[in-house]
C-alpha cells in the first residue's frame, strides 16, 4: 500500500524524538484482519517500507488511540530523506510473513 502521511512525535517519548507516521484507518482494519491469527509482540506486524529512496524492514504497531497502525521512521532515514516532524511524505508499506 502507498499513502501520504504526516510525521509526528510520540508524546510519551517526546524527549527522545520517536517519530512515526500513521497508516490509513481503512488499511489498518485490513491489516488487523490479516494479522488476527498471528499476533507478535505488542501486536506488531513485520513490513518492508519505502520512503523516498530509502527502503528498510521494520514493524508496524497498533495504536488504539489513533485506531490505526503506526510506523516508526528511523532518525537515519529522516536525515537521509530530509524529513522532520510535521512534514508529509509518501510511504509504501509491504506486509511480510503473509
Amino acid at each position: 500500500m502507498t499513502f501520504d502521511a504526516e510525521l509526528w512525535i510520540w508524546d510519551a517519548r517526546r524527549s527522545e524524538s520517536w517519530t512515526f507516521v500513521s497508516l490509513p484507518v481503512d488499511s489498518s482494519e485490513d491489516i488487523r484482519e490479516l494479522a488476527g491469527g498471528a499476533p507478535r509482540g505488542f501486536g506488531s506486524v513485520r513490513v518492508r517500507v519505502m520512503v523516498g529512496g530509502s527502503t528498510w524492514t521494520t514493524s508496524i504497531f497498533p495504536d488504539s488511540g489513533r485506531e490505526a497502525y503506526v510506523l516508526p521512521i528511523k532518525r537515519a532515514i529522516r536525515k537521509v530523506e530530509g524529513l522532520d516532524a510535521g512534514d508529509t511524505t509518501t510511504v509504501t508499506v509491504e506486509l511480510l510473513d503473509f
